[in-house]
């Protein structure tokens, strides 16, 4: 069975810094018609920093949409045309500070495939190494440093919420 949706117009509704939204209409399998939602987004990176004694470094950080601070792996947006390893490795250091020696990619997931068509690509680094941290002016960072471990049981304690690091953190988890 095909379950390929053709997309017949598309209305952009919204350029933004982060993001951009577009309303498409589709013909669907069955051949009605059906009107689909887009964000669009760059792709992202996002980083497990796992220093020699198996921690791993996190940042507590404020996220105005859910008006509530949380605990979460380093990660940032993708420049256009941007290699994902180079962003991942500018990331962790303009966040935590540090730059790894070694560099591992872990996995690539779509964060939203219902409305979204963000790419996230997910990388170890190890060796790790103090470097100039240096935070966008609008991020307000706190580097927390935990074992990997403790880090995992606060997933399933509901510490950590954010999906990204739930993948991020389980992965790291069962790879090591």
């Amino acid at each position: 069975m095909d379950l390929t949706e053709l997309k017949l117009k598309s209305e952009r509704i919204y350029e933004g810094r982060i993001i951009n939204l577009r309303r498409d209409l589709v013909r669907l399998p069955n051949g009605r018609e059906a009107s689909r939602e887009v964000v669009e987004h760059p792709g992202a990176v996002a980083i497990i920093a796992l220093d020699d004694e198996k921690n791993v470094f996190l940042v507590r950080q404020y996220r105005y949409p859910i008006n509530r601070e949380t605990l979460e792996i380093p990660a940032g947006k993708l420049d256009v045309g941007e290699d994902p390893l180079e962003c991942a490795q500018r990331e962790l250091a303009e966040e935590v500070g540090l730059k790894g020696k070694e560099w591992r990619h872990l996995l690539t997931f779509f964060t939203t495939p219902g409305f979204s068509n963000e790419i996230m690509y997910l990388f170890l680094a190890t060796g790790l190494e103090n470097h100039k941290k240096d935070a966008d002016f609008d991020e307000f960072i706190e580097v927390v440093r935990m074992p990997l471990d403790e880090a995992v049981s606060q997933v399933f304690k509901g510490t950590v919420q954010d999906a990204k690091s739930m993948v991020g953190l389980l992965a790291a988890a069962r790879i090591l």
